[in-house]
């Protein structure tokens, strides 16, 4: 019986098979937009998280100001930070891989007849742990560099390609606009992280040399903090927000003149929102597919009758 049916059916699909196949290719169109859409969705939240992990791990961004939406970024207003804060809170946190502060200018970088326009960041060697940066050549700043301030940089793997091509620069000097530093070493590149920022295209210096001679003056923008592990980072925020509450004299019932971004926080919202997405995306190539098969049982159903 069934093997009848069976042969029934093949008769049918050659004797139409225009029809056929176009009732087959309706239904592909479908099902593969439904598939495409979710993996889209998908894809999208494995990228952002992706990308946010590039910035460091189980790092907390601490800034002045009050809380904005959107990345982290300094308030130009608000009262900055000092060294004496950065002591703090190497002393008095606990479970903490690294905490650096970090100053940030842009700047003109020249090497020869070249030039490339960059970020130039000033902190200490707690920067790369936080960042969880490697060395490709050189190494990280001395005791005596970090203390004294010396004109001596490292830098990422884009302004090695924008200034020296090939070449290894270790031991180059360049100039950022009238400041003449060495180089001592070159980061491992990373990419592109959120919101399209090349992480690359840095160059780092002592944070006393960045205060002296880009910018001026002895504040610093932002404070990094690397929990030890993930399960500690909330631990490790609530220390934080104490701390500086208690340094920067806010009392009980006033709001914070600085604020503490979990990056992890930042994954769930970009991660949630990006699923949402994910769901409409779904949705609409759902109801297409129901759409279609509509379609495709009527033509069936004038066909059989």
């Amino acid at each position: 019986m069934i093997w009848n049916a069976f042969l029934l059916a093949l008769r049918e699909i050659r004797r139409s098979v225009m029809r056929s196949a176009l009732t087959t290719l309706g239904i592909v169109i479908g099902i593969a937009s439904v598939i495409a859409m979710v993996m889209l969705g998908d894809a999208t939240t494995a990228y952002v998280t992706q990308s946010i992990s590039k910035l460091g791990t189980n790092m907390l961004i601490v800034i002045p100001g009050q809380q904005r939406q959107g990345p982290p970024s300094t308030d130009s207003t608000a009262r900055r930070f000092t060294h004496n804060d950065i002591d703090a809170l190497k002393e008095e946190i606990a479970n903490v891989r690294g905490v650096a502060p970090v100053g940030s200018s842009q700047m003109q970088a020249v090497y020869a007849n070249k030039n490339y326009a960059t970020t130039v960041e000033g902190s200490d060697n707690d920067y790369f742990i936080v960042k969880d940066w490697i060395f490709a050549s050189g190494r990280n700043f001395l005791p005596s560099e970090l203390q004294s301030g010396k004109a001596v940089c490292v830098i990422g793997e884009t302004v090695r390609k924008e200034l020296f091509g090939s070449l290894d620069p270790v031991g180059e000097l360049i100039r950022l606009e009238n400041l003449s530093c060495e180089i001592i070493g070159l980061l491992e590149p990373k990419g592109a992280a959120m919101f399209g920022m090349d992480q690359d295209a840095v160059i780092v210096t002592p944070i006393r040399m960045f205060q002296r001679r880009i910018s001026g003056n002895q504040e610093i923008a932002r404070i990094m903090i690397s929990a030890n592990t993930s399960s500690s980072i909330q631990s490790v925020k609530a220390s934080v927000i104490s701390l500086m509450q208690e340094r920067r004299k806010i009392q009980i019932g006033e709001e914070n003149d600085f604020n503490v971004h979990d990056m992890r926080e930042m994954v769930q919202t970009l991660s949630s929102t990006t699923q949402m997405l994910t769901i409409l995306l779904g949705a609409v190539a759902a109801i297409s597919l129901l759409v279609g098969g509509i379609g495709i049982m009527n033509i069936m159903l004038v066909s059989v009758t």
